[in-house]
């Protein structure tokens, strides 16, 4: 790892720290819950990447729900009906406005039971006589689990963040029962009863699962002076070889033999070091407790040798049934929008997980790729199991190819951040070439000379109906398109292939220009106007996250911005889910709206997460913030907040998108009125550098930028007139940015002097701690 200097100084927001060295979250920010937690989805959430647990219960009974990544039933829904199913045949019932023969087919494969993830079991422990549950906290610093036993002490867990186990430790007596529960929603895939078997103290049980695979859940226990030390593992059949009871068995003796103490210590320092990569600070502790929360959820749920995040991580449902949308990959946004909080923290190892997931899986993307879109390179499917197999579902989205070139927007992105040459090389541009291949074959001339598609959607724009088959292009398959053949230029040229980036670059260009009507509103495409409130922002994508329309465009581009943005105000939130109001307030960040940013932030953390901090999807207050009233929980929503907090305190985009440019480095752009003093250490800007910063009476007070390679450093004077104080000579003004000419290693700093007072609030300013739902709800989706 690279050395880290600290900020120093930071009055009262972060404390002085040393070189090397990065704040803990603060206990104030840990998770804490009053007993009982009588649902799942309420529980303190741990794991390690490969496992995961849901620690809750109430009154004498403590209940560990357990869970494995890479637990999936991969079988086809029965007869397979996408077997044989092509792109072709789609566009010709497309054509017929036959939509119920291709929801026989493609709906069809998403409506049996499996493929789906699958929930590993639970351990439920009748504590001793006079034991009670009082209250639940998960300490962030330690990644450690807590149940409060009142008088009677504290129940503490962990996923072991070096070892395939998880250890609970229970004070004073022993439990009267420690009972192990295999899942009964798996009886509904045929699966037989699992076998049981107990010696000397332990027991386990193999669940038999599809094709030749099987599980098992062992847990051992011994007495350790006053207390009882509990571990157990999951292990499972190939991946951990035939003997899948020997496997876990191995696992629990060692993990009880070492003791409680000698496998936290290494895992509290696998933590520590996860913490060290940034830190931030703003003046609001409810935002401040979900963007430590949600940071915490990339080291418990994403790492290197497991599976990266679906739909619900490593916390499938425990209720009985199987997981809500199956807890498959969803490519359509939320897997995408899991890995939009990652790369300004500094993340890049969790967000690698996903990268190198979907580089393994290119032979099943180029087989889809050759069999349904039958054109050369890869494609995605946009709903997949583990093994990136289609699964079905509404066609319109689960199988349009462009959300492919989205996912590509992350690969581009990890580049931006990290200037990795091997990884451009071997990784980045390899993926995106494939996959701008197999859409760039898709691609005719209209008579306008126009590349479009032969399908077309707006995700989920009219839902299954046969209005969601839009005439070619869509906004949003445009802008995903441009994003990706735009970023194959960059990266193309990058390399040194000009033939193939000018390629690229001409393909981009005969897309056209995108849809506006005369009032320059994007459209969702050139016939239809969105009319309607709706939870997909699909037509904005050029804005956030892709940043092709931005407000330092041209004067065209910044006229789409204004007119688009009130529209999509007027149409309201009535259709919205809680992923909407994130999305949002990270795009109204990104067009420096930050009193829009956090109406929207504080909307989500008031009406869509449930008390654990689980992103509900529906409004769980009924007071008006969306119609949606259901509560199946994704991450999705979760990890856009971040991205929201880190747009607020930093954004380092590009002017010329697709051109080559490291970078501007824009310190608190988006910051509103409210949060007077804020602070951030080690964030990262494209390009890689480390930037941190001071903010005091609602103005920056001092900045640091490490660079992490030669070039230019571009940091945009947004000081309101102050002049910077800089550390080093040689910086240059070119407009409205001072640039540096740096050596890797080199450090520009700066101080500013601080006003004397904070400014007036302006009159758009967000207020209020608890927001309010707007009073016009918006405009249903009728066709």
């Amino acid at each position: 790892m690279t050395t880290r200097s600290a900020v120093l100084g930071l009055v009262f927001l972060l404390p002085v720290v040393a070189v090397g060295a990065s704040p803990m979250p603060d206990t104030s920010y840990n998770l804490t819950l009053t007993a009982p937690i009588k649902t799942w989805d309420e529980a303190v959430p741990l794991g390690n990447g490969l496992l995961g647990g849901l620690l809750w219960g109430e009154g004498g009974t403590l209940r560990l729900s357990l869970d494995r990544g890479d637990l999936w039933d991969e079988r086809p829904a029965p007869g397979n009906p996408l077997a044989g199913f092509t792109y072709a045949q789609m566009t010709r019932l497309v054509a017929a406005r036959d939509n119920a023969a291709i929801s026989k087919v493609v709906d069809g494969a998403y409506a049996g039971e499996h493929p789906t993830k699958i929930p590993a079991g639970r351990i439920e422990f009748d504590l001793a006589a006079g034991q009670e549950v009082t209250a639940f906290a998960l300490d962030l610093a330690s990644a450690t689990g807590r149940a409060q036993l009142g008088a009677a002490g504290t129940v503490e867990a962990f996923f072991s963040a070096n070892e395939p186990v998880a250890l609970v430790r229970l004070p004073g007596v022993a439990p009267r029962a420690v009972r192990l529960l295999a899942p009964e929603s798996v009886k509904k895939l045929g699966y037989p009863d699992p076998v049981r078997g107990a010696q000397d103290g332990a027991q386990w049980f193999v669940q038999p699962a599809a094709e030749g695979t099987s599980y098992c859940i062992y847990v051992g226990q011994r007495r350790v002076g006053e207390s009882t030390l509990v571990a157990t593992t999951v292990a499972y059949s190939p991946a951990d070889g035939a003997d899948v009871v020997g496997a876990a068995r191995r696992r629990v003796d060692a993990a009880l033999a070492a003791g409680y103490a000698t496998l936290h210590e290494p895992h509290v320092a696998w933590w520590r070091g996860f913490w060290a990569k940034s830190a931030v600070q703003v003046p609001d502790a409810e935002v401040m407790r979900h963007y430590l929360l949600v940071q915490y959820f990339y080291g418990a749920a994403s790492r290197t040798g497991a599976p990266p995040i679906p739909l619900q991580g490593v916390w499938t449902a425990d209720e009985g049934d199987l997981p809500p949308w199956k807890g498959d990959y969803h490519h359509d946004l939320n897997t995408q929008m899991t890995y939009m909080g990652y790369q300004a923290a500094g993340r890049l190892d969790e967000g690698r997980v996903f990268l190198d997931f979907m580089h393994d899986l290119l032979p099943a993307f180029r087989r889809f790729a050759r069999e349904f879109l039958e054109t050369p390179g890869a494609a995605v499917p946009a709903v997949m199991t583990l093994a990136g197999a289609p699964m079905g579902g509404w066609a319109q989205y689960s199988l349009a190819p462009v959300n492919g070139a989205w996912v590509g927007h992350l690969f581009y992105l990890h580049w931006r951040y990290t200037r990795d040459e091997k990884y451009l090389r071997d990784v980045g541009y390899p993926w995106c070439r494939e996959t701008g291949e197999a859409l760039r074959a898709l691609l005719k001339p209209d008579a306008n000379g126009v590349l479009v598609l032969p399908l077309s959607s707006s995700p989920e724009s009219f839902n299954n109906d046969v209005r969601a088959w839009l005439k070619p292009n869509s906004n949003y398959d445009l802008m995903c398109l441009r994003m990706l053949f735009l970023g194959n230029a960059e990266m193309a040229a990058a390399l040194g292939d000009d033939a193939a980036a000018a390629g690229w670059r001409d393909t981009a260009a005969k897309l056209g220009p995108y849809h506006v009507d005369d009032r320059k509103i994007l459209k969702l495409n050139a016939d239809e106007e969105l009319y309607f409130s709706h939870r997909h922002l699909a037509t904005l994508m050029a804005i956030y996250p892709f940043n092709l329309l931005h407000v330092e465009g041209s004067a065209a581009e910044r006229a789409v911005i204004a007119a688009t943005i009130p529209e999509i105000d007027r149409l309201g939130v009535l259709e919205w889910c809680g992923y909407s109001y994130t999305w949002m307030a990270a795009l109204r960040a990104r067009i420096n709206e930050p009193e829009a940013a956090l109406w929207h932030l504080k909307a989500y953390l008031r009406a869509f997460i449930l008390r654990n901090g689980f992103h509900a999807n529906g409004d769980q207050t009924k007071t008006g913030f969306s119609s949606m009233h259901y509560r199946p929980f994704t991450l999705e929503g979760n990890f856009l907040a971040c991205a929201a907090v880190h747009e607020m305190l930093l954004q380092s985009w590009d002017p010329q998108p697709g051109a080559g440019g490291w970078g501007t480095i824009r310190v608190f752009p988006a910051m509103p009125w409210k949060w007077h003093d804020a602070a951030f250490t080690d964030l990262l800007a494209e390009g890689g550098h480390k930037v941190s910063a001071r903010r005091e009476n609602n103005a920056t007070t001092w900045l640091r930028v490490v660079a992490t390679r030669d070039g230019e450093i571009r940091i945009r004077d947004n000081f309101g007139g102050r002049a910077p104080a800089w550390s080093r000579a040689g910086s240059r003004r070119v407009g409205d940015d001072y640039v540096f000419t740096v050596k890797a290693g080199d450090a520009i700093e700066a101080t500013l002097p601080k006003p004397a007072s904070v400014p007036p609030a302006p009159a758009n300013a967000c207020l209020e701690d608890v927001v309010q739902a707007p009073k016009d709800p918006g405009v249903p989706m009728k066709y």
